[in-house]
């Protein structure tokens, strides 16, 4: 018997907001990211490709005010696709974690699907006079996606000078982390815990 799609789609309007994405993440990374946000839509797509998870978003937000609302909002309707389908969390590998190297930058990711929202964002971007994209919002979507998705993220970048290949590098770092820990796992009967349910 073929296993269960692990899909979702949601939807999130707000005064601020309005996103629309499905996500599947038995997929082979497809991805479509449309956001008034060029850099988000790049760091999520490079995400979701090396998660290898199927997802096609859009997202519209006030950037008349600044990009903040858009980027947190996406954050936590992609965590909340995230836990819909993961599902009971049966047969999952649980744990994930990459290593990735982008030029001089050198980031990490370690993850727990453990049904306890925790972040830990060990990260200081390059320094420079003005960025085309904030990059303290990186933190902000992760601590959404992190806390809708309802699991453990540590984050470190390890070194890197060009802000951009760093922001790349961890986007890249969470997906390997993220492909990993929602993979299947045949020998895992049940949840992977000795409690015997993750939530």
């Amino acid at each position: 018997m073929a296993a269960k799609k692990r899909k979702a789609e949601l939807k999130r309007k707000t005064k601020e907001t309005d996103i629309r994405l499905t996500l599947e993440l038995d997929g082979s990374g497809r991805v479509q990211v449309k956001t008034p946000v060029a850099f988000l839509s790049h760091m999520v797509e490079a995400m979701m490709k090396h998660a290898l998870f199927d997802l096609a978003a859009e997202a519209k937000g006030d950037l008349e005010v600044d990009a903040h609302h858009t980027v947190e909002d996406l954050g936590l309707v992609l965590g909340e696709a995230f836990l819909q389908a993961i599902g009971d969390k049966k047969g999952i590998t649980r744990f994930g974690h990459a290593i990735v190297p982008m030029d001089e930058a050198l980031a990490t990711a370690a993850a727990d699907i453990s049904g306890r929202p925790y972040l830990v964002c060990e990260v200081n971007f390059p320094e420079r006079d003005q960025w085309e994209f904030d990059m303290n919002l990186v933190r902000e979507f992760f601590q959404a996606f992190v806390s809708a998705a309802r699991l453990t993220l540590h984050l470190r970048l390890d070194h890197g000078s060009n802000y951009h290949h760093a922001a790349e590098a961890l986007f890249k770092a969470v997906g390997r982390a993220l492909g990993q820990a929602a993979a299947r796992d045949p020998r895992v009967k049940g949840a992977p815990s000795t409690k015997g349910k993750l939530d």
